[in-house]
Order: structure tokens, then sequence, then C-alpha cells
């Protein structure tokens, strides 16, 4: 480690400190609200300690400043109303009665570690209220109240309350929420706000119930806490405010003299990008965003966005962009990734690979809290990571993400481990989609896991096709088949004709297809269009057939927009229910799945199938019939995403050190 007086030789920058309104921060990492899926802080007790225990190991990491206590307010219905989506609450947190008592316990133990805790305030924009009868967004059509001057008044007195409450809890400042979809981006924006009073029309009125609230906050948190705003950079759709409409929003604010910082944001919560960006972008793509907001304040700036490690946070803070790095979905990833980039360990950071299961679990599958790449996170009121009883030695068969994991949790309870895999490199069917554009973190992921396989000493085995004579002759005293899952291909007429390529081939270079791709999408996840990007990328014309009523029905809305804005942008056609009856020389034949009607769909050159997988399932029925202490896992036991094999395997390693 470096002496703490001196610049840190690895990233001078953001180990430099920096103070925000009335908060000495020791970096210029802020961890940015993300914990409502792990668990409920202001639930049971046993909730509240499972989110205490994820922020307390960042807090030990060297976070200066957790910005991740979200505040929903308390919203105003008629009654009987019934508000519905997400973040529709009614009652708020800071209405609740341990809402203090629950706060001073988390801050007092996250101050004993250093780190200046701030709340989010927010309250959601459409459920149901907004400024105007007019929608943020072309996706959803549930239409709002428009509020009176007498309930924006009762807005502004929620908040006064709410950020007294704040105060009494001890926190070292209030974040105000007024970006994606909150209520007062609804009245910041032109796009929403068509009011003919003194809420609408020029900035200054659309404003004004933002500055009401800020002055109403001031007021109750006084001068010796820290305030500041979260806003969008721009909104990016017809009609809402540009770059140079969030750069006047931001001189607004400062001009009050109100507040003490601006967190500077891109994105929606559905479009491309979304606000929580998944990787088809690059790392801390839209800072510059934020830097030409910096140029015109005087403000510190926050600014968050893919930032998924240390170098882009430094980039970012060099480039002049930003003052104080946001990173959120990276310390899901690695609850130790400012304390390894401090001390000159970054290549020991486990890879963010933006995949954003992290959300859609929580919020589509309806699936507890994981991450995609470290099933520890979430998980830390467990405590350290058991060691095994009694040390045994453990085959395992397959280097995808279920295996690779296995194997290394296993490791690192103490037992030997050997793993075998058929293929020359590592990695399944993660390295199958390497080509795809935008796959690079996953490539990362694959790096890291085999640094730490060869780390903790594990027998790597590549090129060796494990038969049931040869695992039963290996001996070990447990086996662990990950083998995976083969390509499946749909029982339909014409499936066996030369022009049907699997996408796994066509990824690989085994596979040419001709310049019309007709593509065939089974699965409900991100494979096809990660499939129809690599196509369409490479010149060919690409028209996509799913039976679901839309594609990719499991890619939750922060994940969707982006890859389906890619293929619309280079010409990729989408058709959904249709379910393919036959294949044919020149293309298809569909049924349209509820009414029945078929047509056929000609003018194609090729057919390539992106259908999911078949679980391989052979060796471990040949074992498990001749041995005990045989498990399945990952593909093999069912195709699924890496977020599931990987969870799979941590839940086998626990048992196996047990």
């Amino acid at each position: 480690m470096h002496a703490p007086d001196q610049p840190n030789p690895h990233f001078p920058r953001l180990f430099s400190p920096v103070t925000v309104g009335t908060m000495r921060l020791r970096n210029r990492v802020m961890s940015p609200p993300h914990t409502s899926a792990i668990g409920p802080l202001f639930g049971t007790d046993k909730e509240a300690e499972k989110t205490l225990a994820y922020w307390e190991l960042r807090a030990r990491s060297g976070l200066a400043w957790m910005g991740g206590v979200t505040g929903r307010m308390k919203n105003q219905f008629i009654p009987g109303f019934e508000p519905s989506g997400i973040s529709a609450e009614t009652l708020g947190y800071f209405r609740l009665p341990h809402y203090v008592e629950r706060m001073k316990w988390f801050i007092g133990a996250m101050k004993a570690h250093g780190v200046h805790v701030t709340c989010q305030m927010t309250m959601i924009g459409g459920f149901p209220h907004a400024p105007s009868p007019v929608l943020s967004a072309p996706v959803a059509n549930s239409w709002p109240h428009v509020l009176n001057s007498d309930e924006i008044e009762a807005f502004v007195e929620e908040y006064r309350y709410s950020a007294g409450r704040a105060r009494e809890a001890g926190f070292s400042g209030v974040e105000m929420h007024f970006n994606h979809d909150d209520l007062i981006e609804w009245f910041l924006s032109p796009l929403t706000n068509r009011r003919t009073d003194r809420y609408g029309g020029s900035l200054e009125n659309r404003a004004r119930f933002a500055v009401d609230i800020l002055s109403a906050v001031r007021d109750a948190i006084g001068r010796d806490m820290t305030l500041g705003i979260r806003m969008n950079a721009d909104e990016g759709l017809p009609g809402g405010y540009d770059e140079a409409g969030g750069i006047a929003i931001a001189r607004h604010f400062e001009a009050t003299g109100l507040i003490d910082f601006l967190h500077v944001v891109v994105g929606s919560p559905w479009g491309n990008p979304s606000y929580i960006q998944p990787h088809q972008f690059e790392p801390g793509q839209w800072s510059a965003k934020a830097g030409a907001i910096r140029a015109a304040v005087k403000l510190p700036i926050v600014y968050s966005g893919l930032i998924n490690g240390p170098a882009v946070a430094e980039r970012i803070l060099a480039d002049g962009h930003a003052d104080v790095i946001g990173i959120a979905r990276a310390h899901i990833a690695d609850g130790e990734l400012v304390a390894k980039a401090r001390d000159g360990r970054a290549a020991d950071i486990r890879p963010c690979v933006g995949g954003n299961d992290c959300i859609n679990r929580r919020y589509v599958d309806g699936l507890p809290f994981g991450c995609t790449v470290n099933p520890h996170s979430g998980d830390e009121s467990a405590g350290l990571w058991p060691k095994a009883h009694r040390p045994r030695r453990l085959l395992v068969v397959g280097g995808g993400p279920a295996g690779l994991e296995l194997a290394a949790l296993a490791a690192e309870s103490g037992h030997r481990v050997a793993l075998w895999d058929a293929g020359e490199t590592l990695g399944g069917q993660v390295r199958d989609a390497l080509p795809a554009p935008s796959y690079a973190p996953f490539a990362a992921y694959l790096a890291w896991q085999e640094r730490r396989l060869h780390g903790l000493g594990v027998d790597l085995v590549t090129g060796r096709m494990a038969t049931a004579d040869a695992v039963l002759a290996d001996g070990a005293d447990m086996v662990a088949l990950a083998t995976g899952a083969a390509p499946r291909r749909p029982d339909l007429p014409g499936i066996a004709s030369a022009h049907v390529l699997e996408g796994r081939d066509v990824l690989a270079g085994r596979a040419t297809p001709g310049k019309r791709v007709l593509l065939i999408a089974q699965d409900d996840h991100m494979a096809p269009l990660a499939l129809a990007d690599f196509l369409s990328a490479r010149g060919h014309s690409v028209h996509m057939v799913y039976a679901t009523d839309r594609p990719a029905p499991l890619l939750g809305r922060y994940s969707l927009g982006a890859p389906l804005g890619r293929l619309d942008a280079r010409g990729v056609t989408i058709a959904t229910m249709q379910e393919v009856a036959a294949i044919h020389p020149d293309g298809v034949a569909v049924r349209h799945v509820y009414s029945g009607r078929t047509e056929r769909l000609a003018g194609f050159d090729s057919v390539v199938l992106s259908c999911a997988g078949i679980s391989r399932t052979e060796l471990y029925d040949a074992v498990r019939a001749k041995r005990e202490n045989v498990h399945i896992l990952g593909d093999a036991y069912a195709p699924r995403r890496i977020v599931f094999a990987t969870r799979q395997a941590y839940a086998l390693a626990k048992l196996l050190a047990a």
C-alpha cells in the first residue's frame, strides 16, 4: 500500500480527496442507489442486516460516498385509487415509524468506516401524477392524473417534512431525484409540461416546482448538510430538452444558491440508452455531456453511467468531465473494487459484464437478486466463504460458466480440484458468443476466471473429451458435470437442408450464410439479438422470426432498447407471433400463433437458427448409474443464462464444503 499522504501511484485522480458541500471525501468514488432488490432496508431486521452487510464490505474497501439510500416520497391519491408500476409506493419511506431509528443504525455503521451517506428523494412520474396529460414514453399508455396547484403545494410540504426526517436520521446530505421519469423531470421537460399557469412555459416556470422543493428542503436541512440534484444531461427524445437545455437547467439551479452539487446522467427508464446502460455501449460513453455541464457551472459534478472499473473512472476525471464518479454495478460485481484499485490490484477486480441480470432477475423473472459474475454479491451477511470441514478431491467436467465458478469456489473452500473441458479454450457458450459485437466484457470475465483458477492451483485440462470410463477411473471423491447444452434444432420439415445453419457455427466462422438471412429465434433472451447484431454488422440483410409476442421477452426494459435500436438502425426486421412451420429452399412457412393464419416468407439465401439448447446429460446419466456423489449443474441440467449457472455453482459449492 502507498503512503496515505502521497498521491496514489495507480489512479492519482480517483484517489485524491475532494470536498462536495459539507462532505470531505477521501476519494472520488460514490455509489448511487442500487440495492433495493438485495434486501429492503426498511423491511425486517434480517432484511436490513442483509443490505447493511452488502454496503459494509464496500465501505471497508474504501468507498467514500454512499449515495445509495433510496428515499421514496409519500404519494397522494383519492381514496380507492390503486397505483401500479415500478416505484408506485403510497406511504413512502420517510413516513415509516421506524425510519429514523433504522437510518441512524445504518448511517452509524457506515460512518464508522469513514463513509458519508446521503439519501435520494424520489417521486416517480406518471404513477399517476404529471404536470400535463402527456406521456414521457411511447412504450406505455397509462395516462396520468394532472396535478392542480393545491396538490403541487402539498408535494412541496411533503418534501419539507421528508427532508426534516432525513436530517433527524443523521444523513450527510440529500440528493434530489430530478431525472429518469421522476415527477420533477416531467415538470422540467417541455415534452411533458404543457401547462399554461405559473408552472409551465418558460424554463423559469417549468423549474418553479423544483425550486420550491429545493427551498423547502434547504429550510429543513439547513446549511450544515449537503444538497444536490441528480439530472439528465439531455432527454434524447423528440420534444424533450436537449444538451443545451440540460446546461440551461443546470445553470438555473446553480443560480438559486440552494445546491452544492450536480449528479449528471444520461438515459431513460426504457430507451436507447436506458439510464442503466447495458454492454452494447462503451464504458462512460456519455461523460462528455457531464463535462459540458461542468464547463458551464462552478458546482462539483458527479457522473454515473456504465463505469465498469477504475481505469474508466480515472480517464473521465482526467478529461475534466466530472469531479466524482458514481459506480453501481461494478460494485455489485466486486465489493472490494476500491481497495483493489487503490492497492494496485486492478487486474484482480472481478469484471462487470453489464448484462443487467442483477436488475432483470428481480423485475422480469421475479427472482431474488443475483449478479451474473459474482454469486457472493447480496449474500455478504452469510459471512466469510466457508472452508471445507473435510477437504476432498473434486473433478469438474465442463469449463463453461457453471464449471468455472464451481471449480474456483470449491478450491477456495480447500478442496483439490481438477477441471476437464473438451474445448481447447475455456468458456463454453460464452466463448462462442464473443465474436458478437459488444461482448468484450465477457471475454474479460473469462480471462479473469482463468487467472483465478490458475492462482488457486486448479488442475486445468483442456482438449479432453470426458467419457464415463475416464471419469470413473479418475476416482475423485466428488464429480460435478457441467457439460452444457447442444444447439437445439427444431423438428421441422426442411431442417436438414444445406442452407440451414446453426448460429453458434456462424459466430465461430465454421459456417458462412448468404447475403439474405432469415433468423429463426426460439430463445427468450439476448442470444438471437446478438446473432442478428453480428450478421447485420457484416452486411447481411436479416429478417428475424419470433413466435413470442415480442422479441426477447425475458430481457428487461433497461436492456432491450439498446439491441433493438442497433438492429433497426441496420435495417434488421423483426416479426413476432409467427411460428415457423416448415423450411423451404428460399425461406420458410410461418403460422400466426393466435389466428393460425399461414404465409410464406421467401427471398432468403440462408436460414440461421438461434433456438437455445438441449441439455447434454449423457455423461451424467452414465456416471451416476455407477457411482455416488455425482452432481449436475448449469445448462446440463436446464439451459438458462450465465447468472443461473453461477448461482447453481455457488449453492453446490456450499453443499460440498459442509
